[in-house]
């Protein structure tokens, strides 16, 4: 395999290759034996981990992929090779983005007249510099996704599995590895069963892996047929953490979101239904909250579950995506004239993956449900998982969605995905998770060949399904079910390492908080989620008249600073320091600046505020405003009051290393500063 010579910032010289003959004297072996390489095999005096294996009934089990041809791309290159004796064909795809990304993608072709099984094939190996390394990966659960943690790595095999049939809320397909004064990243863009692996060589160096996980002869190669990898995304760089964070999110705004029409508009501000109204569906209320809604300033109303089938709760009709008659007498025309006539868009709610026991659909078709004959079918959340791969369950699908958006005037749809995948055999019992993964990706560009101006939302239990390849078919993550602001501080700091912020979901939501039962001002829940794609979700009948104008001013701002907020390359954001969460967006002509306290500090005042934004020309800058205009301060001395009222001019200097003295903020409480040159 091609060996990896240096990867990481900066411009090694042409002398580089001296480093690539070495002797090894790896048990005995007489040969030089090449570690660092692009998917490693087994064999031939490689004793690590495999990225690549496979075999033809047990035989061809070794790989030694020769004949190595360049061809030369607008993005980067293709590497081709072949292993004659095995009669297989490997081809790597690179392609080096200008924000420093590099995106791999690996296919195998079996080129024998026999079924070759293809056991691991991985989508991309980064190689990492020798020495002591620290790992930062995510995980977390439902309502608490995204949860950033650290660990030291050992001498042995680190790996990270995920066999739920989703990105997960557990086991997101990406880490950072920090070794020496580098940091290195790996996401795979795969919606389905992902793995990872970080191997150390016999050299101290490592070899990161990232790629679809299989099940037991999930991928069989008929002769001819190749099998084609999901991209997988790394980079490197000397600024920790954060710099190789803003890569990835560079490479999201560039290149991943591919719908200019789309992404070149303001993100709508998003009214949410579910909260304020679950499966009541009352059309005169739901009128109602709508023109609510439009005084607010929302852009966007999203009719959320129970407006199909006979769907009064979670148990039933999944499936069967018709009006429902005895809810909208009229169909949802009415509703959705009503919206538009208020000057917001109209979007609305689909789980297409799913069927219910009880649906008109099951009925009709139980053998459409994913599972292994003999065997039961678990439920979850009442609800089984269409086999996508069949294409009679794949047209009837699109068919019902197309029925739904034709002739209607709605521009968004929330698709959802709300259990994970187990026992997903098909037809002939075999596991099928890959193939139902690529036809979802089909079902969804079919959809959007069909009406190219429905945006698409990407949910999954909330942050279920988050990552780069369904972002080629979507447009928004909904970040995560749990609404709460005390929540949300954590899981939308550490999905900003991912995404940028101005596709993931943030909701202003009722307080107290649908899923914790906790009460917070409405300052510091908008606080928490006006940087991101801001939205609504509570019902906006309950509002008193003052809550309507504070919200109404909230949603304002958003849209004032939004063009600042979503700019790409713009966001940052620092590590909390004794429960202060700070982040925000920066340009040469201003900053917006967004500090909120989580529990209580324990030091008797918090340090001063460092933040590490952009060189601008200006020399002197000061804070232009404050909001709330009275932020929940404990003891602000007269200096600070200054400060705050924009009479202290200080340089981005100061910001970056000696920082801001704040006053210490209360407990679940926050401010967002404007600050402007002078």
């Amino acid at each position: 395999m091609p060996e990896i010579l240096y990867f990481g910032p900066g411009c090694p010289g042409d002398d580089i290759s001296l480093s690539a003959e070495r002797a090894s004297r790896i048990n005995g072996m007489d040969v030089s034996v090449p570690s660092a390489v692009l998917l490693p095999v087994g064999g031939l005096g490689f004793f690590g981990w495999p990225a690549l294996a496979g075999h033809r009934n047990g035989r061809d089990f070794l790989l030694n992929v020769q004949d190595w041809q360049v061809e030369r791309t607008t993005m980067g290159v293709v590497l081709r090779g072949r292993d004659r004796v095995a009669a297989i064909a490997v081809a790597f795809e690179l392609a080096i983005h200008d924000c420093g990304v590099v995106a791999t993608a690996v296919s195998v072709t079996n080129h024998g007249t026999e079924t070759y099984t293809l056991d691991r094939c991985m989508a991309a190996t980064m190689a990492v510099g020798d020495g002591p390394a620290v790992l930062t990966s995510l995980s977390g659960m439902w309502g608490r996704e995204f949860r950033l943690s650290s660990e030291p790595l050992g001498r042995g095999l680190w790996m990270q599995e995920s066999r739920r049939g989703r990105t997960s809320h557990d086991r997101f397909p990406g880490l950072f590895l920090t070794s020496g004064r580098t940091t290195y990243a790996i996401h795979v863009g795969a919606s389905g069963n992902h793995q990872l692996a970080v191997d150390l060589l016999d050299d101290g160096c490592r070899l990161v892996h990232g790629g679809e996980l299989f099940e037991p002869g999930e991928v069989l190669l008929e002769a001819g047929q190749s099998y084609h990898s999901p991209q997988a995304y790394l980079t490197a760089s000397f600024e920790g953490v954060d710099g190789a964070a803003s890569r990835l999110r560079a490479v999201v705004d560039k290149s991943i979101l591919d719908w200019p029409d789309v992404t070149a508009r303001p993100r709508p501000v998003t009214f949410n239904t579910w909260e304020g109204s679950y499966f009541d569906h009352r059309l005169d209320a739901l009128k109602a909250q709508a023109e609510v809604a439009a005084e607010l300033g929302v852009e966007r109303f999203v009719l959320d579950d129970g407006w199909f089938g006979r769907r009064d709760d979670d148990t039933s009709s999944l499936g069967d995506w018709s009006v429902d008659h005895r809810k909208y007498p009229s169909g949802l025309g009415p509703l959705i004239d009503h919206v538009i006539g208020l000057g917001m868009e109209f979007g609305l709610w689909f789980e297409p993956e799913m069927v219910s026991p009880d649906s008109d659909l099951y009925r009709a078709h139980p053998d459409w449900a994913l599972g292994i004959a003999g065997r039961p079918r678990p439920l979850s959340r009442h609800q089984l998982v269409l086999d996508l791969t069949r294409q009679d369950v794949s047209d009837y699908l699109f068919d019902r969605i197309d029925a739904v958006l034709e002739g209607q005037r709605i521009s968004y749809v929330k698709w959802d995905m709300n259990r994970d995948l187990t026992n997903a055999g098909g037809v002939d019992g075999r596991a099928v998770t890959a193939s139902q993964t690529r036809a979802l990706h089909a079902l969804m560009e079919r959809v959007r060949k069909r009406h190219p101006a429905v945006e698409i939302e990407s949910c999954a239990s909330g942050g279920g399904r988050a990552n780069y390849g369904v972002l080629r078919h979507t447009h928004r993550i909904w970040t995560s079910d749990c609404t709460d602001a005390l929540e949300r501080l954590e899981i939308q700091r550490g999905a900003t390492h991912f995404f940028p912020p101005s596709i993931l979901g943030a909701h202003i939501s009722g307080s107290p908080n649908h899923q914790t039962g906790r009460r917070h001002s409405l300052a510091f829940r908008a606080v928490v989620a006006l940087a991101y794609h801001l939205g609504v979700e509570l019902d906006p009948l309950t509002l008193a008249p003052d809550e309507r104008r504070e919200l109404a001013q909230w949603i304002s701002l958003h849209k004032r600073l939004r063009p600042l907020l979503h700019a790409s390359g713009a966001s940052f954001a620092g590590d909390p320091v004794d429960g202060r969460y700070v982040w925000g967006a920066a340009m040469p002509d201003r900053i917006a600046l967004f500090v909120a306290q989580g529990p209580t500090m324990l030091a008797e005042q918090p340090p001063p505020l460092r933040v590490a934004v952009p060189q601008a020309t200006a020399r002197s800058w000061r804070i232009a405003a404050v909001h709330p205009a009275a932020p929940a301060f404990i003891r602000v001395s007269s200096g600070q009051q200054a400060l705050l009222a924009g009479d202290s001019d200080f340089s981005l200097d100061t910001l970056r290393h000696a920082g801001l003295a704040l006053p210490m903020l209360r407990p679940e409480s926050g401010v967002i500063l404007e600050i402007e040159p002078v």
